[in-house]
């Protein structure tokens, strides 16, 4: 998995512009993920890519549309060393996975091959060799992931119609 990579504070809007806020579908969310900060992200970017970020990743305004245009696009995963509360539940709550891992994301490069163990919170940089280690989610955040997101993981459960 190939990585993107940004600084600090990338809010929601850049993520996904409000001006595409009332897309249709996920897919025509995708086609505008990033763009005012990358404009080749959406063309290039391929399922199971990895975005690298700064700190206080997804601060800004509480949508729900940007870790869902990233997840749309094939994002497998964001890491970085921290990122904003209402970004984070968000991800959690439509099965995005999110790593926080302060040395990862100063060390590993755009374009570096990464693979991650959810399981474990390890990270692996194919390309250097170098493992990191982020918290592992709780088994509930993991159940959630795995399902596709909350209300999935509470209908699975037999919770929720």
């Amino acid at each position: 998995m190939k990585v993107y990579k940004y600084g600090d504070n990338v809010d929601t809007d850049v993520i996904i512009p409000a001006r595409y806020l009332n897309a249709p579908d996920e897919k025509s969310l995708a086609c505008h993920c990033m763009e005012d900060i990358d404009a080749g992200f959406a063309s290039t970017v391929e399922k199971g890519d990895i975005v690298v970020a700064g700190a206080n990743f997804g601060c800004g305004s509480s949508r729900e549309h940007a870790p869902l245009a990233l997840k749309a696009c094939g994002v497998k995963c964001v890491i970085a060393p921290s990122f904003a509360r209402i970004f984070y539940r968000n991800a959690i709550n439509i099965g995005f996975p999110i790593l926080e891992c302060a040395q990862a994301s100063r060390e590993i490069r755009a374009g570096d091959q990464v693979s991650v163990d959810f399981a474990t919170g390890r990270i692996t940089d194919e390309t250097t060799g170098k493992t990191y280690q982020a918290a592992p989610f709780p088994e509930f955040v993991g159940n959630i992931i795995e399902s596709g997101g909350l209300l999935k993981s509470l209908k699975d459960r037999g919770v929720a119609r």
